[in-house]
Order: C-alpha cells, then structure tokens, then sequence
C-alpha cells in the first residue's frame, strides 16, 4: 500500500521517480513508512501528504490541535498500540469510536480496536507530528508525572547527606540545568518512602523502562518512563550515590543518604549492573525510623521469645538466626543487640554490609577487595576486649571455627546462616568442618524465620475456606471447624493489594540436653527435629498456622512461606 502511494505521488507529478527510488532505499535501510520517510528526506511536505491520503481512501482530514481530548476515551485504546500503530482516540459517537491515524491502510489495528472495545471504528487522518504530540501529551506516564508532581517535589524538603557535607537538591538541579528528570528521580524515591517500599528496581528492557517497587516482599511495577529518559534518570541516580557515570560495563555500589525532614534521614544502598539493554539499578531502602527493634512485636510466639532471651542474656555461647535472604535475620539480630546494649558491654560487629546504624555498638564494615573478611574481623575483633559479637553471616570453615572458639572462650556471638529451619543448622556447621562436641557445647539456640504479609486491617474480611484445605496444611481437624481465615480485599491504604506489612514466623531450637547428646552421636536434621519437636518447639509451618488462627495472616501466606512438617 505504500508503494502505490508513492506510485500515485510520481503520477501527480508531486515527486519523481528518482526520488521515490531514493526514499524507497532509505526505507529498506531504516524501516518506516514510505510517506514519513518522503517528508523526512524533504521531497514533499506534510499538508501535501495528508491531502493526497485523504483523497486516495475518502477519509477527512482533522487538526488535532483543534481537540481536547476527552481522558476517558484514552482508555478505551492501550498505551502501547497507540505508540506504535501511531493512532489516538479523538471522539465517541452513540456506538462509533473515532480515531484518528496518519496511515488509513493499517486496517488490521482498527479491526483489533474493533475487538477490544466492542465499538465501531471509523478513522479520520491526522498529521504523524500531530498525532506524536497528542499521545505525549494524554499517554506518556511519566511526562504527565512530571507536569503534576512538580509542586509535590518542591513540597518536600529533600537533601542529599554526604560524608561532612550536606549538598541541597536545588544546588544539583543547576548542576544539570534544572531537568525535569531531577524532580522525576526525586518523586520516586519519595513515592517508594511513603508506599513503604524496601526496594527500588529500575530496569532497561529493549523497548521499554519500568520502575518497580519491593512492597511487603513482592514486586509491583509503578510507572513506565518514556525511553529517552532513560539515560538521564540512571545518571541521575548515579550521580546522587556518587559513582562514575562514564562506567557502563563494570558493576557498581554506592550510596545515598536523604535528608526527608528535620529529624529523619534515609540511606539508600545503590547496586549498579550492566545489562545488554543498559544499566540496572536496585536501590535498597534503609528507613531507620521503620526499623522494628522490640523484640515483642517481631512475631515470636510467647514461649519463643522467652526461650531467645534466655539464649541471648547468657555471657557466652552461641545464638544463630537462619532464613533465605530478606528474611528478616538482620533485624531480629539488631533486636537482641539493642536489648542487649549496655554501658558495661562491649558489643562490636562485622557485616557486610553495615545496614543501620545503632548508637552505642561499634559497627566494622567488611572489604573483602582489600582483605577484610568476617574471618580477619573475627581474629581482629577478640583482641578489642568484647563481651558481645555479632557476625554478619558465617560462610566457611574459617569464620565457623573461629566463632566457635570465642563462643567457648566466654564471649557471646551472634550470627546468621542460610537452611531451612532450625535443625538443618546444626548439620551445616558439621559440613562445614566443625567438630560435633564443639558445635553442641556452644551453640546456645538456633531461631530459623521467614517474613509473612499481614492482612490489611482496613479492607479485612472473612472468607470461607474448605475444611480440608486447613487439614491439608496441618490442622487438627477439631480445630479447623473453629478457625476464620480472613483475607484483605484491597484499598487505598494497601495499595489494592490487600496485605500491609510484614510478621516473622519462627521456629525456635533451644539446646536442652537430649539435643547436645544426638549431635554428639551423629543424628540427622530429621532426628533432631522431631525430638525437639516432642520437647515442645514450634515448626515454622506451626507458627504460621498460629498466626492463621489470630487472624493476621492468610492461608495462602501459611503455604507461600512454610514447608509441611
């Protein structure tokens, strides 16, 4: 159809055959349509085109910048159509959808206009410039982002702390002459401040860039930036955590510190990777005014708690915390250390990295690039007079060894590992190399978590769940007849979600005497389970089932984070 265009151009006497010819080859070098590419070369003009377009399939022409659009009708065809059929709604007539297009021969996408909307289409032409500035102007997410959260930007007193020196937002705006991608970079991470995110995704993608957000655990895309920010909004981002811009290829991890009001500072830990569509950036938020430190709110059941501070109030010994990562392990560590900080203590702490800062603890960051590991800070660390240790996360034979011999030399250490749940932690320091009357004269507890959404209290309701289905996930059947599942049916204040914040599930293994005397024999997980099991301890699955039964979270929660005993 292009071709006859161009054929019925050259009969009119409007191009010649030469130049067809010559758009025709351009054309099959950078794609596109026959008639933009004319214009684009300079052998006709715009007017002269749609004229001859309207002519050739009978369909009147308009001027798009006599319309206002109406925003509802925008909705009846999708975004991404509309980009690249270039085409947009302009009216609705009783049954008849209007929509205007610069090129009448793509039958095929009126048709599924058609399909999707139920409505009879009839297409009007538009000028392809016309058409390009209404889709900016009533689709493009994050420009209509900019235009309207430009007040809420200036609104919100935000500052970038560094190391001795506090730089303004204003002072970076004229560093890069006040483009709008400033206030579009600071809209998000205020957005994912107040929607309570833990993370921030920015990611490159062939044809498109989309931001996420990590809420409650799981991902939620938030907005779609138009392309050509794309590099702007990464360099911006890269700037803020002061990190090289001219570096595409390497990975990179930085920080950014926020100053949101007078008395509340977020950092942000910034991981740059390269991707084959451009740089990926995870922006890990540390609010530390969210941080929960009261060990009573965490989730520890009545008797599991009590069994943790018992383990953490001893002088010596060990006390492990295990989970997958974002478990929730650091911050029930965090917990006991500010139970446990005193003037009469000493506390220090490898991790890698340091996430919050708490007054009173002294905090070492690992490096392993410069051979600072939790191995050399370990050795390091019981020449510093400690009464307390607190070990990022033991990895190998060498920290395990270590920390077990500051356990039996009357220090207390706390660390994390990565199993299961709790018994599998006693056969992972065995694997590592641990002798067994080591690992059971100085491990005092193991405590494996997982982290499990919160029904919302705004939208709560009760939902019917089938008997078996409670008796499938470990029910006794007595008891499930008395249960009420609740489920969140989404609002404003959980983001239509449905759940609004999160609750650790434990399983708490204290070392009682029978347990010390299976790891000297050689028992397995198995067997250390179920005899902890008959001595009382709560599984991870039995932890959720109890708090199923108060209602605060649902059973798809029980089964998306516990394993059947």
């Amino acid at each position: 159809m292009s071709e006859k265009l161009g054929e019925i151009l050259v009969k009119k006497g409007v191009i010649t055959q030469a130049q067809l010819q010559k758009a025709l080859e351009e054309q099959k070098r950078v794609g596109g349509k026959i008639g933009n590419i004319l214009i684009k070369l300079g052998f006709i003009n715009e007017e002269t085109l749609i004229s001859f377009l309207s002519k050739q399939y009978g369909i009147p022409f308009v001027n798009l910048s006599e319309y206002d659009i109406d925003p509802e009708l925008i909705k009846f065809v999708p975004s991404e159509i509309a980009h690249k059929e270039r085409l947009i709604p302009i009216n609705r007539v009783g049954s008849t959808l209007i929509v205007a297009v610069s090129d009448p021969s793509n039958v095929h996408t009126l048709e599924d206009i058609k399909f999707i909307t139920g409505y009879n289409v009839e297409a009007v032409i538009a000028s392809d410039s016309q058409i390009s500035k209404a889709i900016e102007k009533y689709y493009d997410v994050a420009d209509s982002i900019i235009d309207s959260i430009a007040e809420t930007i200036e609104d919100v007193d935000v500052e970038i702390v560094r190391e001795e020196e506090e730089i303004s937002v204003r002072e970076l705006e004229r560093e890069v002459e006040e483009a709008p991608v400033v206030k579009l970079v600071n809209f998000i991470l205020h957005d994912a401040i107040k929607k309570g995110a833990s993370d921030i995704h920015m990611e490159p993608y062939e044809k498109e860039f989309r931001i996420r957000y990590r809420i409650d655990g799981v991902l939620y895309e938030m907005l779609k930036p138009p392309m050509k920010l794309k590099n702007a909004i990464i360099s911006r981002v890269k700037i803020m955590a002061q990190l090289d811009i001219a570096e595409r290829r390497l990975p990179q991890d930085g920080r950014i510190k926020l100053k949101i009001s007078k008395d509340r500072d977020i950092d942000f830990r910034v991981s740059v990777i390269p991707t084959i569509f451009g740089e990926k950036i995870v922006l890990r938020i540390l609010d530390k005014s969210s941080l929960q430190l009261d060990m009573t709110k965490l989730g520890f059941e009545e008797d599991q708690l009590r069994l943790f501070k018992e383990a953490i109030s001893k002088p010596y010994g060990m006390v492990l915390v295990t989970g997958p990562t974002g478990s929730g392990k650091t911050t029930t560590l965090y917990s006991a250390l500010t139970e446990l900080n005193t003037t009469g203590r000493n506390i220090i702490t490898a991790e890698d990295p340091v996430e919050y800062n708490l007054p009173g603890i002294n905090q070492v960051q690992m490096h392993e690039e410069i051979g600072l590991n939790f191995a050399t800070a370990l050795r390091a660390f019981l020449r510093q007079d400690p009464n307390i240790i607190m070990v990022g996360e033991i990895r190998d034979f060498e920290t395990a060894e270590i920390a077990v011999k500051a356990a039996l030399t009357g220090h207390l250490v706390l660390s994390t590992l990565h199993t299961n749940d709790a018994p599998q932690t006693i056969n992972r320091l065995l694997n590592m190399g641990v002798e067994p009357f080591l690992v059971s004269s100085s491990v005092n507890l193991v405590a494996a978590q997982r982290l499990a959404r919160k029904i919302c209290n705004e939208c709560k309701e009760s939902v019917k769940v089938p008997l078996q289905a409670l008796i499938d996930i470990g029910v006794k059947p007595d008891d499930a007849t008395k249960i009420t599942c609740y489920r969140g049916k989404g609002c404003s204040i959980c983001n239509n979600t449905g759940y609004k914040g999160r609750i650790a599930l434990y399983e708490v293994l204290a070392m009682t005497d029978e347990i010390r005397e299976l790891i000297l024999t050689g028992a397995s997980s198995l067997e250390i389970k179920r005899e902890a099991v008959r001595q009382g301890m709560k599984t991870l699955r039995q932890s959720g089932i109890n708090k199923l039964k108060q209602g605060i979270i649902s059973l798809e929660e029980v089964l998306r984070n516990t394993a059947p005993d």
